[in-house]
């Protein structure tokens, strides 16, 4: 096999910058912000049924919850006068509830004034704040920069600095439908969806689109990026808006999806982690949150509405997998939802990444090692999860043109219907996690993990898998010769499911087991100060951190690769 990866860099599809919907979003950024809190008032008046006292209580709740938040999860990037703030809308509160004299148009208003401030609020903090000139500055600063530490660890001696040896596309490899990805942006606007497992996916996700030549996406980064120095920046000069997950209150949850759907109409190409948040067990994601995915839907049925009948009002959704041999924060992932596993709780966003230091000194170690990442990217599909072709018509399963419009009509009509709309979000979720299990690159660090693990857990049938992880690491011991022959049982496997098109693989497992097999355990979790996976010195494999090892063989769950073992 190949390197079936793309080594060149793309020519921009719009070269003027002023052709980018995020630079034109970016100018009206005002008049924006005011369209978003205008139809986030309505939607929520809509929500309460117009009724003043429903309005009140959603008030209540949300001034109750945000006052908790400051009290109990705080944090650095949150605004000084958060206090004051929520203080004020109390006070606002008590003085319509205590005013007989007011009649019942003059409280809908008072009300009504109250909800407008919050969700201003929430608009201005959610909003991205795009400058081209950052952007630019930042594009050429990832670049030269992770590509001066590829050279110089590759390169022997002074030249290194200056060598060009190795480009970035050498260790970050693109695959997958490229060229239509290209042909869509131009076309209409996408919705990238990739998975989530590390705070470096939004930096390798904005590089992955600049190399491919598209226009800045916006983006949704969790709102605890911005706590730290080197991210903040990153974010706010690649195009991101921010997600805060702690606020679960209506009036956040509606304002942040408005913004969202009114974005994609605008004409922004966008990016989202459907999971939510990165996986804390090291599976793709089974499991979607649905909220933002559903703004591509709404903005759909609202582009139909305007009276677009060409391709060019048309949403694409493309699904991404990031693939990675090593992802730095997973011991304290992996922690966490061993924890809190069954149970509906709050994540701790503390984690490796917590400061510029830390995310500089990984970096330097993981351009300095020949460990690689790929972003596979899928084909592309229309809100339903139909294929689309390269000219944006969506096809059935065997070929035949689809019309997007006809799936809104009601009564020779584009209507709303939130109910039929929850059910295309539930079906999208689904195309969308089919797609993440074809398009996902299987590496040699997934393979060893996967079958060493399986072959822990059968000699201990017995055990629950709590009780598994428990057994002591010393305690722990592979055959080699077994365990070979077990890789290659797990390979065969892998290979007829490439051959279905149920998923991909990297081109370094077409080599023998044995060379297959040491790429595999130089490379998996390689830095971690305790190895997932290791050869002892009789030449057996032996783990140094089970729950570790639990993690990176999580990553080929979903094929029933365990019943051939």
């Amino acid at each position: 096999m190949t390197d079936n990866y793309i080594k060149h860099k793309y020519a921009p599809i719009f070269p003027k910058k002023d052709e980018w919907p995020v630079v034109k979003l970016s100018k009206n950024r005002k008049l924006f912000i005011q369209k978003v809190v205008e139809t986030s008032n309505e939607r929520i008046l809509e929500l309460t049924g117009n009724q003043v006292h429903l309005l009140k209580e959603e008030l209540e709740t949300t001034l109750y919850r945000e006052r908790m938040r400051i009290k109990q999860n705080p944090w650095l990037v949150d605004p000084d006068d958060e206090k004051f703030f929520w203080s004020k809308v109390k006070s606002s509160l008590l003085a319509i509830g205590s005013d007989q004299q007011l009649g019942g148009e003059a409280k809908r208003r008072a009300y009504l004034e109250i909800l407008t401030s919050i969700t201003l609020r929430y608009a201005e903090e959610i909003a991205g704040n795009f400058k081209h000139s950052h952007y630019k500055m930042t594009r050429s600063m990832v670049t030269f920069g992770f590509s001066r530490l590829l050279n110089t660890a590759r390169v022997k001696g002074f030249k290194s600095i200056f060598s060009k040896q190795y480009s970035l596309q050498d260790k970050i490899q693109i695959t997958g439908e490229t060229d239509q990805l290209r042909e869509l942006a131009s076309k209409g606007t996408i919705v990238m969806v990739p998975t989530h497992f590390s705070n470096l996916d939004s930096v390798l996700v904005g590089w992955t689109i600049s190399t491919l030549g598209l226009p800045p996406f916006i983006y949704g980064a969790g709102l605890n990026l911005f706590n730290i120095q080197i991210f903040a920046y990153f974010m706010n000069a690649l195009g991101a808006y921010k997600v805060d997950r702690r606020k679960k209150n209506l009036l956040y949850v509606e304002t942040l999806k408005t913004y969202s759907k009114e974005a994609i109409m605008f004409g922004c190409h966008s990016l989202f982690f459907p999971g939510g948040t990165r996986s804390r067990s090291g599976n793709i994601e089974s499991k979607l949150k649905l909220g933002l995915l559903s703004t591509a839907i709404e903005a759909q049925r609202a582009n139909y509405q305007k009276g677009f009948e060409e391709n060019s009002g048309k949403i694409f959704i493309v699904p991404v997998t990031i693939n990675y041999h090593f992802v730095l924060e997973a011991p304290s992932l992996i922690k966490e939802h061993l924890d809190f596993t069954g149970q509906e709780r709050y994540y701790n966003e503390s984690d490796e990444f917590s400061t510029s230091y830390k995310i500089s000194k990984f970096l330097v170690k993981f351009f300095t090692k020949g460990s690689d990442i790929s972003v596979s990217i899928g084909k592309a599909m229309d809100i339903m999860g139909n294929y689309v072709d390269n000219e944006g018509n969506s096809r059935d399963k065997y070929g035949r043109g689809i019309d997007c419009r006809d799936y809104f009509v009601s009564n020779g009509e584009v209507t709303v219907d939130l109910q039929r709309e929850e059910e295309y979000t539930k079906k999208l979720g689904g195309r969308i996690v089919e797609e993440f299990h074809k398009i996902n690159r299987v590496f040699s660090s997934h393979l060893v993990a996967f079958t060493a693990f399986r072959l822990i857990k059968k000699a201990n049938r017995t055990l629950d898998l709590f009780s598994l992880l428990r057994i002591p690491e010393e305690d722990i011991i592979l055959d080699y010769a077994e365990f070979e022959r077990a890789c290659q049982q797990v390979l065969d496997r892998i290979k007829e499911l490439r051959e279905e098109g149920k998923v991909h693989m990297a081109p370094h497992l077409s080599g023998g087991i044995e060379e297959i097999i040491a790429h595999g355990l130089d490379n998996v979790g390689m830095y971690h100060a305790k190895r997932p996976l290791i050869r002892n010195e009789k030449g057996d494999v032996i783990t140094e951190d089970i729950s570790l090892l639990y993690y990176y063989h999580n990553r080929l769950d979903g094929y029933e690769l365990e019943k051939i073992l």
